[in-house]
């Protein structure tokens, strides 16, 4: 087999390693951006080139087989020199044009980002946008971003990283479901709950720092955007960051409560293409728009929307 692998394609390899890490062909397609029989036709071709199978199907997925072992370590070694000659030779780009790809968080994109992307686009118009809202984080080694807007009390990769500011949270409802504790934090036990996330429902350790420590949660919404429209509608109370929260009709603060500590709001990049100007001029224009947002980051509300928001 060994002879055969100088002439894989790198294409190839990459919808193999899509199809390992994933577990699935479907999966594979989604993280690689094509379509199911695009990788369908790809494995083939390498399984026909490499005349072997490298996945064995079983209940739980796709499983690398015994060869697919085998060509897995040359295929990340492979993937490993690929990006990194791209970092390098990206880094040396002192051009204003071309694509930068940033991930963002969608609770920021939601409330003030969307706004500051557009700024920037309309600033640098040589400079294409790819921009991912995805709760996971991307992996900046392997080019899966340029630029990472990241929530994280710390940041642990090798990468540059800025931290911008840190983020207050509170709890907020819907009017109507404040109604029902007598607009104030008589909340039942037996009756309100929280919407949230975890694995030792309903009590987990979140709720400890919380006003409302007694209360049980409710259901698993892993989004901040799912969170606040179940709030919204009535489900129950969400612990929500501040700048999402302060600037949505539909839900208030629960009166009486304070903020409390969130995450740090980070601006990351791979040490590689720190010289890549318009990864640059993207991470320059971020930093101070992202702070200027301030007041709201922390927990004061937009001036136009407090009397709205505080009427029940």
């Amino acid at each position: 087999m060994t002879d055969r692998f100088s002439s894989i394609d790198w294409d190839d390899l990459r919808v193999f390693l899509a199809v390992h890490r994933a577990g699935t062909l479907r999966g594979a397609a989604r993280a690689l951006g094509v379509n199911h029989a695009t990788v369908t036709r790809r494995l083939a071709l390498l399984e026909d080139g490499l005349d072997t199978r490298l996945f064995d199907r079983r209940p739980d997925g796709l499983v690398a087989s015994q060869a697919g072992e085998d060509l897995l370590g040359a295929a990340e070694r492979v993937e490993v020199e690929l990006t990194a000659v791209q970092r390098r030779v990206g880094g040396r780009d002192h051009s204003l044009h071309g694509l930068v790809r940033i991930s963002v968080p969608p609770a920021m994109l939601r409330s003030f980002l969307a706004r500051e992307l557009v700024a920037f686009a309309q600033a640098h118009p040589g400079i294409e946008l790819e921009v991912d809202a995805a709760h996971s984080y991307s992996d900046l080694a392997r080019r899966e971003a340029d630029v990472a807007i990241r929530m994280a009390d710390e940041v642990t990769e090798d990468v540059v990283g800025l931290r911008v500011i840190r983020y207050r949270k509170a709890v907020y409802a819907a009017p109507g479901y404040l109604a029902t504790a007598g607009g104030g934090r008589a909340f039942d036990p037996a009756v309100h709950s929280w919407i949230g996330w975890g694995e030792d429902l309903p009590y987990p350790s979140w709720t400890r720092d919380t006003p409302f420590p007694e209360l049980p949660v409710r259901h698993r919404l892993f989004s901040n955007i799912l969170q606040l429209e179940a709030a919204r509608e009535g489900l129950g109370l969400a612990l929500l960051p501040c700048f999402l929260g302060e600037a949505e009709p539909g839900v208030v603060r629960v009166p009486g409560t304070a903020t409390l500590d969130g995450k740090s709001i980070w601006l990351l990049h791979h040490r590689d293409l720190g010289r890549t100007a318009r990864v640059r001029t993207l991470i320059d224009h971020l930093a101070p728009a992202i702070r200027r947002h301030r007041r709201l980051i922390e927990g004061a509300p937009p001036s136009d929307t407090i009397a709205a928001n505080t009427k029940y």
